[in-house]
C-alpha cells in the first residue's frame, strides 16, 4: 500500500513507523499530539508550507 495525501498523520505513523524521522525532517514534530491524529497530510503540509508531492513521496521512500 502506498501513502496519500488523504491519509492522517495519526495513520500513517500507526502503519508505517518507519516515517516519524522523514516527517521530523520536515519538521512536523507534533506526531503524538491529538490534532495529528486526525489531520491529513495534505492539511498538514499546507499548515506547515510544505509541498505535499514532496512530503508524500518522501514518506514512500521511507518504507520502501
Amino acid at each position: 500500500m502506498e501513502i496519500t495525501k488523504d491519509m492522517t498523520i495519526g495513520d500513517v505513523v500507526k502503519k508505517y513507523p518507519a516515517t516519524v524521522s522523514a516527517l521530523m525532517n520536515y519538521g512536523m514534530g507534533c506526531i503524538g499530539c491529538p490534532s495529528a491524529q486526525a489531520e491529513s497530510l495534505e492539511d498538514a503540509a499546507r499548515v506547515h508550507g510544505i509541498e505535499v508531492s514532496k512530503l508524500v513521496e518522501s514518506l514512500n521512500n521511507s518504507i520502501k
